[in-house]
């Protein structure tokens, strides 16, 4: 990232570059740096944005041989094109051989790092991946939007926030702007104000019922459930995401019987360090074979409800009731 942003400064750069990664908020920043600089202060004359899957290469290519008008390059953007897992074998040869007046920005969820485009594309130019950003990078961050803003905010209610909103950038600068808002005329933000306006995350609230549920916390555990279809979640995206959870923490506690610590643990199965130490110790609170049991019981579950011989609703709360129970 730190190369991209020196090439962005100085105006070397290259004619292919490939943004991806989980962290959506900063590749979406950078390519519009990007585009920006490619530009070179230009209008959008030149700018050809695609995005999805739906798109044909041979019109890609099309745009790619046409000169650019009254300017330097041509910009092509490409996103969320799934590409980089099928369909892009047609622009990776023209990938060999471009116009060398047309320049691509790819910005990607993933890619396959041995498909023919991210290696015709990775020759012409560079890849860039956009990380989960950690505890110390966000909290600086975080610090620093408050700054400009002249608020202030302490160090546990920001720890806080980050509970509340999970480690994804771009609903930390919308759950920001909220926090701003509510507190227009204040210099410190407050746990108060945090509990006011934030929405907690789906995710975060299944973590809290797994948490419930290994305590033995039964009530609390039921309470949370009916609290998610009251927001109208639907019980097959709740079962899926209990189904995730369950996964997830059998994946932390493999890692940690084998010596790893929080961050390399997060590393591995793609949480930040301070959210995988959360789930260390939640792990913790299971036996290896319950988690397996608990897996195949949420695929017996989802197995049920398909070939409708049991309700959904009821089904997840089943589930629960199984899980949690003294």
């Amino acid at each position: 990232m730190k190369k991209l942003a020196e090439e962005i400064k100085s105006g070397q750069l290259k004619q292919v570059y490939i943004l991806y990664g989980e962290e959506a908020y900063l590749r979406n920043q950078y390519k519009e740096k990007l585009k920006t600089a490619l530009l070179d202060g230009g209008d959008a004359m030149n700018l050809h944005c695609f995005e999805g899957k739906d798109v044909k290469t041979g019109d890609v290519i099309d745009l790619a041989e046409t000169m650019p008008f009254l300017a330097q390059r041509r910009v092509i953007v490409l996103e969320n094109s799934g590409l980089f897992a099928h369909g892009g074998e047609e622009l990776a040869r023209y990938l060999e051989a471009p116009s060398e007046t047309t320049y691509f920005v790819f910005a990607e969820a993933t890619v396959d790092k041995r498909s023919k485009l991210y290696k015709a594309a990775t020759a012409k130019g560079r890849a860039i991946e956009f990380k989960a950003q950690d505890e110390t990078t966000l909290k600086r961050w975080i610090m620093g939007f408050l700054k400009r803003e002249n608020k202030n905010i302490t160090e546990r209610d920001l720890n806080l926030f980050l509970d509340k909103t999970g480690s994804d950038m771009e609903n930390i600068r919308g759950e920001l702007e909220k926090l701003l808002c509510y507190c227009l005329e204040r210099d410190v933000i407050t746990a108060q104000d945090i509990e006011a306006v934030c929405t907690k995350q789906v995710t975060s609230q299944i973590f809290d019922m797994i948490n419930a549920v290994a305590e033995r916390r039964q009530k609390a555990a039921m309470e949370l459930y009916y609290d998610l279809l009251t927001l109208k979640e639907p019980p097959m995206r709740i079962l899926f995401l209990i189904t995730r959870q369950f996964n997830l923490l059998l994946q932390v506690k493999e890692l940690k019987n084998k010596g790893l610590d929080a961050n390399a643990i997060g590393e591995k199965v793609g949480l930040a360090g301070f959210i995988a130490r959360k789930y260390v110790a939640q792990a913790a609170k299971f036996k290896e074979a319950d988690l397996r049991r608990a897996l195949a019981d949420c695929v017996e579950t989802e197995q049920a409800v398909k070939t409708g011989r049991m309700n959904d609703i009821m089904s997840v709360e089943l589930l629960i009731v199984k899980y949690s129970a003294a």
